[in-house]
């Protein structure tokens, strides 16, 4: 089977690709044959140490497919069922992956539409629901909100009865965002957006942000908070890794700050984080309540190609890899 791989190099991200036998499912595992899979900038980024690639690793982190074969002792999925999975190696024809990483696809979505949604909505919902707590009731600030943890993290909000702010560096993407059932949308890009989240709930700030820039955007996420606010570090797309920590903030305002990683979670960890979101979001995908936002869609032998639309910055939504 073909199977693409990735190293971070000085120069960028270089793939290469190589053919491998089709995978055996072991115990508790099911080997899915790939229709579609998304590309995630974080994982093409590389920015921290913990992500980086300096010798080639399987790439892709999520897609979707159907079951090929079932190993021992699953019992929730079979040959032929469409699923959705988070996993490692999802740019290759087949993968094999924990059954409990895997979801069903609602009937509604097709191929490119189910392989946008496991990375950037499962990572959404760990941002607000799992360490987050949002409520119904409060107030979400995305910062960074057209990316694909974004437009899942506004949906979700949304979903939950949230108030929801997003910010972008684009003016002609606001209209998009609201739309996707952001309250307020603002052009963020250069501008301390800290005045206008106040401004807009009523000088009180956000009970929860979630930061998908880097450093340049986190002293204005930090100040826009409300009392007993919680923000998530979760994306880079700046490259800046450091930033000012205001202290009096954090400590007058009893503020949490947490990060949201793959990297170190273990094989429980996150499997219970997806089956988190086959409980509180899969049911609103089956209804349409949520949809997946796909920018555009290539080719998987145009592998560079859809890597240079994520580099553009131009994008709404995931970019997805097709396998047929």
């Amino acid at each position: 089977m073909k199977s693409y791989w990735l190293t971070h190099t000085p120069q960028g991200v270089v793939f290469e690709t190589r053919d491998l036998p089709v995978p055996q499912p072991g115990p508790g595992q099911i080997v899915v044959r790939m229709r579609a899979a998304s590309m995630n900038r974080g994982e093409l980024l590389g920015a921290i140490a913990r992500h980086r690639a300096d010798t080639a690793k399987p790439a892709g982190s999520d897609g979707a497919g159907e079951v090929h074969a079932v190993g021992q002792g699953v019992t929730g999925f079979k040959v032929g069922d469409r699923v959705m999975i988070r996993a490692r190696g999802c740019f290759a024809e087949y993968v094999a992956t924990d059954a409990g990483l895997a979801s069903p696809i609602p009937p509604a979505l097709d191929w490119v539409q189910a392989a946008a949604v496991p990375v950037g909505f499962i990572t959404a919902w760990e941002a607000l629901v799992q360490y987050g707590r949002l409520k119904a009731g409060e107030t979400a600030l995305i910062v960074g909100a057209s990316s694909g943890v974004g437009v899942a993290a506004i949906q979700i909000a949304h979903a939950l009865g949230a108030r929801v702010i997003g910010t972008t560096g684009s003016q002609q993407k606001l209209a998009p965002l609201r739309e996707l059932g952001a309250d307020v949308a603002l052009c963020a890009r250069g501008n301390d957006f800290s005045p206008s989240v106040k401004d807009v709930t009523g000088g009180k700030g956000a009970d929860v942000a979630v930061n998908l820039v880097g450093g340049t955007a986190f002293p204005a996420t930090l100040r826009s908070l409300a009392d007993f606010g919680r923000i998530a570090i979760v994306g880079y797309v700046d490259g800046v890794l450091t930033t000012e920590l205001d202290l009096e903030a954090v400590h007058g305002k009893r503020l949490e700050i947490f990060g949201i990683s793959n990297s170190p979670l273990t094989p429980a960890m996150r499997i219970d984080a997806t089956a988190g979101f086959n409980r509180d979001v899969l049911p609103a995908l089956a209804d349409g309540r949520i949809k997946p936002v796909v920018d555009s869609v290539f080719a998987l032998d145009d592998i560079v190609a859809a890597k240079a639309r994520v580099d553009s910055g131009a994008l709404i939504g995931k970019v997805v890899l097709r396998f047929d």
